[in-house]
């Protein structure tokens, strides 16, 4: 590919015009065609055309305002829904204002130009150019401390069971208020698909779990079980014969607790891994700041996030996860039928059993300090 014949192999920029019949699927591979366009474009692709593959396990992970804004039911629900997603790290806030679409609690498109004095002053709560009232806040604590008390909820457990458990009663509650199908958390429990918080403190769902705990109720997270369970979802992934892949939207803590599963795998327990197999990120954040969020995939190779072979189907699109998003769910839906749901939430004490007795077999009985 170094000669200049090869280097001119690529296709020929000549995109049809746009025209009032335009599919997303159309604009998609034939109009989106450079620049972070280009990267959408190849995003989808590999999406749909690798990452779907039936042997592939796809991890997902969700940081930024995505449900308030709508996503949650709009492109993350019917993306579980087909068996598109098969486990997810999110941040706790994007689960906690899920809640107010299962419940039936509204939220409003606003103004990012609105005066903030005025609305607390009106009991208005704003996220950019969403808008909804500061009683939502309070109901959704309500619901919140209130199914906690449950004897169900009376132990310590990984935030996947809670949040199982939590979409459970926000599956009942849709179908008695007849809004179903509005709930991410809801939709996982449906589909048996694993929710983590990699942050389980770090949201209003975690404030009510401490304030309860004031009252001496028994919930606690075991963030270790979320730890091992997450890494034993890639590695049962791999020793299936399977790949592995990560779809990140923005960054952040989700970001790196999804990614660090394989070094769990390699470097804590020693097991014979060499990364994630396939990687998206749709994000806005720089590379040269040095933060995780903007982390390339061949930076993450140097951690043994990322096998190396793999780098040519790893892709950064710079842009809005909520432009990136519902183009990437359409252009799947459209081009791929639906994939059996791994239902990975009910194996999740075979496959930690598995990397339990991995783990064991190599280290035998070496006393770990």
């Amino acid at each position: 590919m170094s000669g200049k014949k090869g280097l001119l192999a690529g296709k020929r920029i000549d995109p049809r015009p746009i025209h009032p019949r335009t599919s997303i699927t159309e604009l998609v591979d034939n109009n989106f065609v450079s620049y972070n366009a280009g990267r959408l474009r190849e995003a989808c692709q590999l999406y749909a055309e690798k990452i779907l593959e039936e042997n592939v396990t796809v991890g997902f992970s969700l940081s930024g305002a995505l449900t308030p804004a709508g996503l949650g039911i709009s492109a993350l629900v019917p993306l579980i829904e087909n068996g598109f997603v098969d486990w997810i790290v999110s941040t706790g806030a994007n689960l906690y204002h899920d809640t107010h679409f299962a419940i039936g609690l509204p939220m409003h498109q606003g103004s990012p130009l609105a005066n903030d004095v005025t609305l607390r002053e009106q009991g208005i709560v704003r996220i950019y150019d969403i808008f909804f009232d500061y009683d939502i806040l309070i109901s959704t604590d309500d619901f919140f401390r209130e199914i906690l008390k449950a004897p169900e909820f009376q132990k310590e457990m990984s935030t996947s069971e809670l949040h199982h458990l939590v979409g459970k009663y926000l599956f009942e509650r849709e179908k008695i208020l007849g809004t179903e199908k509005r709930s991410v958390l809801a939709a996982a429990y449906e589909y048996g698909v694993p929710i983590y918080t990699s942050s389980p403190g770090d949201s209003s769902i975690g404030m009510n779990v401490a304030a309860l705990a004031l009252l001496e109720n028994k919930l606690k997270f075991d963030v270790s079980l979320d730890v091992n369970e997450s890494a034993a979802i890639v590695l049962d992934a791999k020793r299936r014969g399977g790949k592995s892949a990560t779809v990140i939207l923005g960054g952040g803590s989700p970001k790196n607790f999804l990614l660090q599963t394989e070094p769990q795998i390699q470097e804590v327990l020693g097991l014979d891994e060499k990364g994630h197999d396939y990687f998206i990120q749709i994000t806005d954040a720089r590379a040269d700041t040095g933060g995780l969020s903007g982390a390339t995939p061949a930076e993450a190779v140097s951690w043994g996030k990322i096998d190396p072979n793999q780098l040519p189907e790893t892709i950064v699109c710079y842009t809005d996860s909520t432009i990136g998003l519902p183009i990437l769910a359409a252009y799947a839906l459209a081009k791929h039928p639906p994939r059996k749901p791994k239902r990975l939430f009910d194996r999740r004490k075979e496959m930690l059993e598995n990397i339990k007795k991995e783990f064991k077999e190599k280290f035998g009985k070496i006393k770990l300090l």
